[in-house]
């Protein structure tokens, strides 16, 4: 055995380092790219991990979760009525799918240019 010391309760949590503007952007941009593919998920993970790293990356991910979890409760919304109809109205499947691309991808545009943007037909879940 080795005479060690043993480990020291000094922990100090650090705040986390901001992000520089190229890199907020990049995030924000594939989050908002992330969603067509993987729903809210990159949104929620985004959210949480990097919301603390400044204001742009901290409206993005913001804004873009709220956008996906209204899309998730359209798309209920729609699953109930497609049922309700016995499939006639499964065609909202395909609006909402248009829906979400055409808005993530004018997200991730105006995104890397460093502009912020307010997707429509969002309900705001988190402020």
């Amino acid at each position: 055995m080795t005479d060690a010391p043993p480990p020291s309760d000094n922990y100090q949590p650090t705040t986390p380092q901001p992000l520089s503007p190229s890199d907020e952007r990049l995030w924000a941009t594939l989050i908002h790219v992330g969603g067509i593919l993987f729903y809210f998920v990159p949104a929620l993970v985004g959210y949480l991990v990097l919301k603390d790293r400044g204001p742009f990356i901290r409206a993005h991910t913001l804004t873009a979760l709220n956008f996906q979890l209204s899309m998730l409760i359209y798309w209920v919304a729609a699953t109930v009525l497609a049922a309700i109809t016995l499939g006639i109205l499964s065609i909202l499947y395909l609006a909402i799918f248009v829906v979400v691309v055409v808005f993530s991808i004018i997200a991730a545009v105006a995104a890397n240019k460093g502009e912020t943007y307010k997707y429509p037909l969002t309900i705001q879940f988190i402020k």
